[in-house]
């Protein structure tokens, strides 16, 4: 199938979500298909820029900025976004292709025009790979009121609904934001992540303060959505633990804040690192023994995070502080991969990070636990392969 797939984050960018569809994206090409990755690219200097990525063709198409600038600037900027990336498109190369297919990534929410414009010119069908309910969550959080921004931003995420034939979405239990979309098939389509091969890292666990310590692990981003702090406050309550070690790798609006409240604090037991690329996470991981998964309680959403699969990968069971009611607590509880709080009660996270670190104790410090290891690489290649995802896309799309 000749396939287009809309999004806004792809490499050299360093998100999770740049990571998912590169992957994806490769997984198409391995599979015999032809798929173009179309981008927003702000900057260029020309209409459009074609590049190959791994047989990947990727047009990435001049349009406004949307990424460090202020709320109403990227608010603009990102409703201008498709109508650009669509003007630009008809001066490209590939302003008369026809399409099999057309997937977009959610977010952001306002691909839908650019979207809409490629069904109709190709009469094909359309498959919205959503991983972020927006505004929902941001309302959820407080971060919104449910007044004029909370309905413009619905409007918008109503009509990529309405454009799309089939809606991915991360969990069953998101099915409910969608009871109102008759026109629109609804599927679970689990996260995805390619094997990776350790090819070392940047970051030397072994010759900073965390040497010798079971170490936690939080790699991704801290920001507002994620709740953070929470686990610095763990993090006190085990400082006398000596053989207890939480070390922390990203960015974020909250990344600056939470390393001077450590430092703050006297935290002799918490290091942190500048986000690294992709491909040194296995090499990471490799020196390390429980991931963390954060998330603020105050979503209502269901979300299964990447840097969970990426755990799941490696071998590394999960201490999750999450919101209540979310599909992931009983995932992790029924396949056996780690320890779960929903209620943000530090004594109760601490109690869950010991009972995991004896668990993974009855191995060594280094080997862990093969049986927690085994059961979570398991569940990494029996639901979050890359090939079953784009098996699943395919097949939507030809039905």
């Amino acid at each position: 199938m000749r396939i287009a797939l809309i999004a806004d984050t792809f490499p050299p960018l360093r998100t999770s979500g740049a990571v998912q569809l590169r992957d994806l994206s490769r997984e198409f090409v391995r599979q015999g298909h032809s798929l173009t990755v179309m981008l927003p690219t702000a900057g260029l200097s020309t209409p459009w820029l074609l590049e190959d990525s791994d047989g990947v063709q990727v047009l990435r198409l001049r349009a406004p900025k949307t990424k460090d600038i202020n709320y109403v600037s990227r608010t603009i900027n990102e409703f201008l976004m498709p109508f650009a990336m669509l003007r630009n498109l008809r001066k490209s190369p590939l302003a008369k292709e026809r399409w099999d297919g057309v997937i977009w990534y959610a977010p952001s929410i306002f691909h839908g025009p650019l979207a809409n414009a490629l069904k109709k010119a190709s009469g094909c069908k359309g498959y919205l790979i959503i991983r972020d309910i927006f505004p929902e969550w941001a309302a959820d959080m407080g971060l919104m009121g449910r007044g004029l921004p909370y309905k413009f931003f619905k409007a918008v995420a109503n009509h990529q609904y309405s454009v799309a034939d089939v809606i991915g979405i991360q969990t069953q239990g998101n099915q409910a934001y969608f009871v109102d979309r008759p026109n629109s098939r609804i599927d679970v389509l689990q996260n995805w992540l390619a094997d990776a091969p350790n090819v070392g890292c940047s970051i030397d666990v072994a010759g900073g303060k965390l040497a010798g310590r079971t170490v936690f692990v939080y790699a991704g981003n801290m920001g507002v959505a994620q709740g953070v702090g929470v686990l610095l406050d763990l993090a006190e309550r085990l400082g006398s633990r000596t053989d207890i070690g939480f070390l922390f790798v990203g960015r974020g609006s909250d990344a600056q804040r939470l390393c001077l409240d450590a430092d703050k604090r006297g935290l002799d037991n918490v290091a942190f690192h500048d986000e690294i690329d992709p491909t040194e996470i296995p090499g990471l991981y490799a020196q390390c023994h429980i991931g963390i998964v954060a998330l603020d309680p105050r979503h209502k959403t269901h979300n299964i995070p990447g840097k969970f699969l990426s755990y799941m990968q490696a071998g590394l069971p999960v201490l999750a502080s999450i919101n209540p009611g979310n599909d992931l607590e009983a995932m992790i509880l029924r396949e056996g991969v780690g320890r779960v709080c929903t209620d943000q009660s530090v004594e109760n996270l601490q109690r869950l990070a010991l009972e995991l670190v004896d668990e993974m104790a009855t191995g060594s410090v280094a080997a862990g636990n093969a049986a927690v290891t085994d059961r979570c690489k398991t569940l990494s290649a029996k639901l979050f392969l890359p090939e079953t995802a784009v098996r699943q896309i395919v097949a939507a799309l030809k039905k």
